[in-house]
C-alpha cells in the first residue's frame, strides 16, 4: 500500500501535538514505574510497559510524518496494537489477577503480522486499515468492560471513571480510517487522545488512593480491636470479621503452623467458616508456606478447597504473616471475588500488623492462662476458707464439749471441797471457783467466736441481732441493727461470711474508730444481699504498722467474700466515720 495515498502531508501543528502527547505518555509511564517500585505489583509494571509502548508508537508516527518511510508506519501500527493489548493485560491483572497463557501469543502476533500485510501487501486502504482499527478499538473497549465489571463488583468510582475513558477511547479509535488517516481532525485527534490518557492516569492514581484508604481503614479498625484485648476467641473473631467489610472480600481464616511443620485452619468467617480443621492444598498451601518461610505477605490467583484441592470459586487469596516474637507461627488468609484487597498497602505496614496480631494473640493466651490461674486460686481460696471454718468448728466443738466440760467437772469438785472446808481454806477454794468460772466463760467465748452456735441454732437474722446486742453490751457503743423481716435466700457459706464480716467490722469499730455509735443495715435485692456497717468515728486511716491486724482482717474478709463472688469496700462516710459495704450474690455458694 502506498503510504503517500493513506497519509496526507502533515502540518507542523500535528507534529507539535504528537510530541506533546509523547511527553505526557512518558510522564504516565514514569508514574507507573514509580508505583511498581513502590508496591511491587505486576499490573503497575504492565501499565508502565503499555505507556512505554505508546510513547514509542507516538515517536514512530512522528518519524513517519517527517520521513514518509513505510518502516515507521509499520512500527506505528504494530506498537498501536501492542499498546492496546498491554493496557488490556494490565486491567485484567489488576482486577482479576489473570495469568499468562500460551494462547495469548496469538493476540500478540496479530499486530505485527497484519501490519506487514496492510503496509506492504494490500492496496485497498479500508481493507488494510479496517481489521487493525477494529482490533485496536475492541481491545480498548474490552479494557473498559474489565474496569466496568470491577466497578460493578466492588463499587469503585475510579474504576467507573477508567471504564468510561476506555470505552470512549475505543469509540474514538474508529474514526481513524475516515478522519485522522486522511489528514482531517488534526491535531484535535491528538488532543482528544491526551484527554483520555489524562483521565486514565487520574483513574490509576485514584484506584491506588482508594485501595489505600479502604485497606488502612480496615486495618486501623482491626488494630483498635486488638488493643482492646480480651480472650483469644474474641480477638480472632474481630480479626476475621474486619476484612469482610472490604469490597468483594468473601471470607477470612486463621491458619496456624503445627510443631510437625504442617498446620490447619483454626478459625474461619464468611465463606471460610467451614475450613476449620482443614489443611491447605495446591496454590493455597504454596502461598501459606511462602508467607511462613519468608515472613512477607503473599497473594495468589484462586484458592482451592482445602479438603480436596478443587477450585473453590475465589478469584484471589491474600495471606498476611502472624508473628510470635520474630517467628512466623501462622497466617491470616483473606479470599474474595475481585482482587487482593491489600494490593497497594506497604509491605512494612502489613508485617507490622502481623507482629501486632501475634502480640495480641500472645496477650490473649496470657490472659487465658491468667484467668485459669485465677480460677484455680479462687477454688483454692474457697477450699482454704472451708477447711479453715471446719477447723474452727472442730476446735469450737472440742472446747465446748471437752475442755469446758472438764472445767465444769473440776468446778463441781472444787465446790464440794469448798463446802467441806472452813476458814482460810474455804476462802481460797471460793477464789479458785471464781477463777474456774472465769476460765469457763472465756472458753465458751472463744468457742462462740470460733463457730457461732446462734447461726446454727437460730439462723442469720437472730445471730446478727444477737451479735449487735452483745457488741453494744461489751463496748458501750450504741449499736443500731436493721434487717428485713425474713432472711435472704443465701447458702450456709454466705450466711457465715456475712456473720464474720459483721463481726470483723464491729471489731474494727471498737479498736480503731473511737466511735460513739454504729449502724448495721442488711438489705436484699435482685443482685444479692448487702450489708453496711457505718460508724461516726475517725474515718478510714492509712494502714500502718500499728494497724496490721485491721488490715489483715480486711484482707481475710475480702478473701472470704470474694470466694463467694461478692465484694468488700471500705470508705469514708459522707459526714464522718467509715463505711464498710459487703455484698454477696444470691446464688453464692462457693466454687466447686
Amino acid at each position: 500500500m502506498d503510504p503517500q495515498f493513506t497519509v496526507m502531508a502533515s502540518p507542523p501543528s500535528e507534529l507539535a501535538a504528537a510530541f506533546l502527547q509523547t511527553g505526557i505518555t512518558l510522564g504516565l509511564m514514569l508514574v507507573c514505574v514509580y508505583l511498581y517500585a513502590r508496591f511491587h505489583k505486576a499490573y503497575f509494571a504492565a501499565w508502565a510497559l503499555a505507556w512505554g509502548l505508546y510513547a514509542v508508537r507516538l515517536s514512530s508516527i512522528a518519524a513517519f510524518l517527517l520521513t514518509a518511510r513505510p518502516i515507521w508506519l509499520y512500527w506505528h501500527q504494530v506498537l498501536t496494537g501492542l499498546t492496546a493489548l498491554a493496557l488490556l493485560w494490565a486491567a485484567l491483572v489488576f482486577s482479576q489477577q489473570v495469568r499468562w497463557r500460551s494462547a495469548y501469543w496469538l493476540l500478540v502476533l496479530f499486530p505485527p503480522l497484519w501490519s506487514y500485510l496492510a503496509i506492504y501487501r494490500m492496496e485497498n486502504f479500508f481493507l488494510a486499515a479496517g481489521p487493525a482499527v477494529l482490533f485496536l478499538s475492541l481491545a480498548t473497549m474490552w479494557t473498559g468492560v474489565v474496569f466496568f465489571r470491577h466497578h460493578r463488583s466492588i463499587g469503585s468510582r475510579p474504576a467507573a471513571l477508567m471504564a468510561a475513558a476506555f470505552l470512549l477511547w475505543g469509540v474514538h479509535h474508529l474514526d481513524y480510517p475516515f478522519l485522522r488517516a486522511r489528514g482531517a481532525w488534526n491535531p484535535w485527534g491528538y488532543y482528544l487522545d491526551i484527554v483520555f490518557e489524562l483521565f486514565i492516569g487520574l483513574g490509576i492514581l485514584l484506584l491506588v488512593l482508594e485501595d489505600q484508604r479502604q485497606g488502612l481503614s480496615v486495618l486501623s479498625a482491626l488494630s483498635g480491636d486488638l488493643q482492646r484485648g480480651g480472650a483469644e476467641e474474641d480477638i480472632v473473631e474481630a480479626l476475621l470479621a474486619r476484612p469482610l467489610t472490604l469490597p468483594a472480600v468473601t471470607g477470612s481464616a486463621m491458619f496456624y503452623r503445627g510443631s510437625d511443620g504442617d498446620g490447619h485452619f483454626t478459625h474461619g468467617a464468611g465463606t471460610c467458616a467451614d475450613w476449620i480443621g482443614d489443611g491447605a492444598a495446591g496454590p493455597s498451601r504454596d502461598a501459606i508456606e511462602t508467607v511462613i518461610r519468608d515472613g512477607h505477605p503473599a497473594a495468589a490467583h484462586g484458592w482451592p478447597s482445602p479438603d480436596d484441592g478443587r477450585q473453590a470459586g475465589h478469584a484471589y487469596t491474600a495471606a498476611l504473616p502472624v508473628f510470635r516474637g520474630e517467628e512466623v507461627v501462622g497466617a491470616l488468609v483473606v479470599v474474595g471475588k475481585a482482587r487482593d484487597p491489600f494490593a497497594v498497602l506497604d509491605e512494612e505496614f502489613l508485617i507490622a500488623l502481623g507482629h501486632h496480631v501475634g502480640a495480641a494473640l500472645a496477650n490473649a493466651d496470657l490472659y487465658k492462662r491468667l484467668a485459669e490461674r485465677s480460677t484455680e486460686l479462687e477454688r483454692l481460696t474457697v477450699q482454704m476458707v472451708r477447711q479453715h471454718e471446719e477447723e474452727r468448728q472442730r476446735l469450737s466443738r472440742e472446747l465446748h464439749d471437752e475442755t469446758a466440760q472438764v472445767f465444769a467437772a473440776v468446778r463441781l469438785q472444787v465446790a464440794l471441797a469448798r463446802d467441806e472446808a472452813e476458814g482460810e481454806r474455804r476462802a481460797r477454794l471460793e477464789q479458785a471457783l471464781e477463777f474456774i468460772g472465769s476460765g469457763i466463760r472465756s472458753i465458751r467465748a472463744v468457742a462462740r467466736d470460733l463457730r457461732p452456735t446462734l447461726l446454727d441454732d437460730l439462723g442469720l437474722l437472730p445471730a446478727l441481732q444477737a451479735q449487735a446486742t452483745e457488741f453494744e453490751r461489751r463496748t458501750g457503743i450504741e449499736t443500731d441493727f436493721r434487717a428485713p423481716d425474713t432472711a435472704p435466700p443465701v447458702s450456709a457459706e454466705a450466711e457465715l461470711a456475712l456473720f464474720r464480716a459483721m463481726q470483723e467490722g464491729l471489731a474494727n469499730v471498737a479498736r480503731h474508730s473511737d466511735a460513739g455509735s454504729v449502724h448495721v443495715v442488711l438489705s436484699c435485692d435482685a443482685e444479692g444481699v448487702s450489708m453496711r456497717v457505718e460508724d461516726d468515728g475517725n474515718g478510714v486511716r492509712p494502714t500502718d504498722d500499728e494497724d496490721t491486724g485491721a488490715h489483715m482482717g480486711l484482707v481475710g474478709m475480702r478473701e472470704r467474700i470474694g470466694a463467694l463472688g461478692g465484694s468488700v469496700t471500705l470508705n469514708d462516710s459522707a459526714d464522718t466515720g467509715a463505711v464498710l459495704d459487703v455484698m454477696v450474690p444470691l446464688s453464692s455458694g462457693g466454687s466447686q
